[in-house]
């Protein structure tokens, strides 16, 4: 087999990124198994932030941006095994194909078309026109809060009355609302280039499109839900080689973040410290400040 990288555009580097982002009266990512609760770490009161959240928000950042564009279609949205199906119809493959070559030419088309896959990966073994298996080489960790969360709930009524059984009580509707006063989350990534290079075909334009996508993730998702939610940083690590030059875990290290003041609850960004330790960086890493 030769040595030659299958996607000849994938990037040629690998990456480990920390996101930091806050919210402000808001709920980031409710719990349904908690009654839409923010998520918490029950053990130590760290509030959570899931990577399936945090990747909704990227998709629809790029989809909003991006729609018509050849390249750029997003594939966790709507009905699935339509999409899958399409495919088969537009390369000319049968259904229920059992054919090893013809999975993988669908595959490699779902890559192509389609950021999220490209990106992400995606299980597409499912209904009558199989597309594979993708392990995609971004990956994001859950999100967890630099401290530990104050979790409150309301009650709201609503004005408006659903029907006229209701209007003739004369009773005004009541409803209950959770948030979180103020809390900033940290999360952690990892980008592989020999994933993108033997899989996806994911590209430095793609990578690109990925910073920009998580730097303005929230800018056009907001809701009343939410509250104001704010990426604060985004820090890049970059290695000097497809494998890396240095094991994850001691580059995430290097940021620090802290409260400047232990016995007052933080209530905006500027109550944080956040440090970047850049003496003696591994040889072949760099770091890079997105925002």
């Amino acid at each position: 087999m030769s040595m030659k990288k299958k996607f000849e555009n994938a990037i040629n580097n690998r990456y480990e990124f920390v996101i930091l982002f806050d919210v402000e009266n808001g709920n980031p990512n409710g719990d349904p198994d908690a009654g839409n609760m923010p998520r918490v770490d029950a053990e130590t009161g760290h509030g959570l932030v899931t990577d399936v959240c945090i990747k909704r928000k990227i998709r629809n950042y790029v989809q909003l941006i991006k729609e018509g564009c050849e390249g750029y279609k997003i594939f966790i949205k709507d009905v699935l095994n339509d999409k899958l199906e399409s495919a088969y119809d537009t390369l000319g493959i049968p259904k229920k194909t059992k054919k090893t070559d013809e999975i993988r030419v669908a595959k490699e088309f779902m890559c192509r078309n389609y950021f999220d896959v490209r990106t992400f990966g995606a299980v597409m073994s499912t209904g009558d026109a199989p597309c594979g298996v993708v392990r995609g080489p971004v990956q994001i960790n859950f999100a967890k809060s630099i401290d530990p969360i104050a979790t409150q709930e309301i009650t709201i009524t609503r004005m408006a009355i659903t029907n006229q059984k209701d209007a003739a009580k004369g009773e005004t509707e009541m409803g209950k609302k959770s948030f979180v006063p103020y809390a900033l989350y940290k999360a952690e990534g990892f980008v592989s280039a020999k994933l993108a290079q033997d899989v996806t075909g994911f590209s430095d334009d793609d990578l690109e499109l990925l910073w920009e996508a998580i730097i303005k993730m929230f800018e056009h998702d907001h809701s009343a839900a939410r509250g104001k939610m704010i990426v604060r940083k985004l820090i890049v690590f970059k290695h000097g080689s497809a494998l890396g030059n240095a094991p994850s875990h001691t580059l995430f290290e290097r940021v620090i973040v802290s409260k400047k003041n232990k016995d007052v609850p933080a209530r905006q960004y500027s109550d944080y410290d956040v440090k970047i330790i850049r003496d003696n960086m591994p040889s072949g890493v760099t770091v890079d400040e997105k925002i």
